[in-house]
Order: C-alpha cells, then structure tokens, then sequence
C-alpha cells in the first residue's frame, strides 16, 4: 500500500497501483526476484513491450485503463478515439488550460504531473532514495565535477505513476543545454522497488541536461526510465530560448521520475513538501502548479 499526501484537499489518500500486486510479487518474493534479474530489468523485455505499446493491437488497453484508474478524458487534447496505439494515449497532449501555469517569475513550478519528494541543504554523496538508501549525485551523472556546483543544494524528486500525464515542461524561461544519454536497467521507479533496489536511480536508463534558467540557477534535470519505459524522448531545441512551461519531453509507457538540483540559495520549497517529507509522505503535484519561490 502507497500513501500519498494530496495537498489540494489537505488529506491522505491510497495509490491505485497500475500493477500492484505484480510489482509486489516481484520485488518480495524469491521466484520474482529472480525473474527480476534474468529478464524484466533487461532492455530487450522493456523493447518488446514498447514494440506492443507502439502497435495498433495496443489501443484495446486504453479503455480499460481509462476506467480503472479514473482518467478525466475531458482534458485530452484529442478524443481517445484518435490514437492510434497505447503509447499515443501514454503520452498524450492535453488541452490549453487543463495545467494552469503560474507565470510569476518568483514562482517555481512542477514541471510534470507526479509525487514530490524535496530536500534541501543536501549532501551528494548521500542522497536519499528512500529511508535508509541512499545515493551519490557523481554516480547518478557520471560527472563529478559537475556534481560538485549541487553541494549544500536542493533535491526535488518527482515519480511519475503509470496513470500520470506523461509530459514533462521547463519551470523557468531560460536555455537548456544538449541531453546526456546514460544506459542502464529498467526496474520498476515505483517505491515497492526502491525499497529493495540499492542506489536504482544509479542502475536504471537516464538522461540529464543542465538548464540555464532565468531566475532559479542552473538546473540539472535528471529524466530517468523505468521497466516497459520504451523511450525518454526529448523534444525541445538545445541551447535555444524556452518559456516557462515549454515542453521538455515525454517518457513513453511505464512509470518514470524526474529528479531536479538546484544549487545552494536559489529556491526555497513550500513547506508542506518539505513537512510531508520529513514524515516519509510523497505530495502529489500537477504540472504548472506552486512548489516553491525563488530566493
């Protein structure tokens, strides 16, 4: 069971998990485990399934899907009877409007629909995955001394559930450098799999780009892929000019996350983040929305 903190209503509320009892039998029992190992974490099992995903022998799944977890169609920016395979649906566009975008230039933003995690003040050679797991940022990256400009930083971690809108934006107006492809496993981003994978983030297919933003510093998004990830797709233009809530890329099916680093005394994040946090809580997040201010 996940829980998760909705910060619009103020309440707890229980993840629907798009294959819970899989992914626990997975990730807890011997058999999966081993499974785990010799085929799921390997490109060609999520390939395959992105090969299916990709096919017109797909769309069967959208409804389905639509229904169990409860999807608004309303803001689809196309009617569902347009996509052509699961995948268009997995990284469908939505209407203007359905993520409004606070323009403050004071204002940080989500730059995707997920659950947050922040930490500030952080420590990059300790990173946290989860309680008791943790990370270091030369490792996530591959770059030490670019890791080095982040100590003392923030760290927003941002999961995107299988049932999440798949897009992902720039939160500031600025300039984003070429993406850097890291090859890797695809395990499950899912906290049942952080919970039992040492250092995943480090394991599993990345990218990251460090972005020059206008008001929040350099920004080093890390985009990582998870199992049945089929692609990170990235679709803006290196080193030109972007808008506050341009598009940066999509991941297509499966869950994915987006870590963010800011560097020391540029954001401060909302402090019911920060308190869910510290009480071991994601808080979900819409794309658009407040999560922080500039310092």
């Amino acid at each position: 069971m996940i829980k998760y903190f909705n910060r619009k209503i103020k309440t707890y509320e229980i993840e629907n998990v798009a294959g819970g009892k899989y992914l626990e039998w997975t990730y807890s029992s011997p058999i999966g485990l081993n499974i785990l190992e010799l085929l799921i974490k390997k490109k060609i099992f999520s390939k395959l399934y992105g090969v299916f995903c990709d096919s017109r022998l797909s769309r069967r799944k959208i409804d389905n899907f639509i229904k169990e977890f409860n999807i608004n169609e309303d803001e689809f920016k196309v009617d569902k009877s347009n996509y052509k395979c699961f995948n268009d649906f997995f990284a469908r566009s939505l209407k203007n409007g359905a993520r409004p975008i606070d323009y403050n230039v004071s204002t940080l933003i989500s730059p995707c629909d997920g659950r947050m995690t922040a930490y500030e003040n952080i420590d990059i050679n300790n990173l946290v995955q989860v309680k008791g797991i943790s990370y270091r940022l030369k490792d996530l990256i591959q770059n030490e001394d670019l890791s080095k400009k982040y100590i003392g930083g923030t760290c927003i971690i941002l999961r995107l559930a299988p049932i999440d809108y798949h897009r992902f934006h720039f939160l500031d107006w600025g300039i984003c450098e070429e993406s850097k492809k890291i090859s890797g496993h695809y395990y499950s981003v899912n906290p049942i799999a952080l919970r039992k994978i040492p250092k995943l983030f480090c394991e599993n297919k990345r990218e990251y780009s460090l972005f020059h933003s206008n008001n929040f510093g350099n920004v080093l998004y890390v985009d990582i892929g998870a199992t049945c990830v089929g692609s990170i797709v990235q679709t803006y233009t290196p080193y030109t000019q972007v808008k506050k809530g341009d598009e940066k890329g999509y991941f297509k099916f499966g869950g994915s996350t987006i870590i963010l680093f800011f560097e020391p005394k540029k954001v401060k994040i909302d402090e019911d983040i920060l308190e869910q946090t510290r009480l071991g809580f994601e808080c979900k997040v819409n794309f658009g929305e407040k999560i922080g201010v500039k310092l």
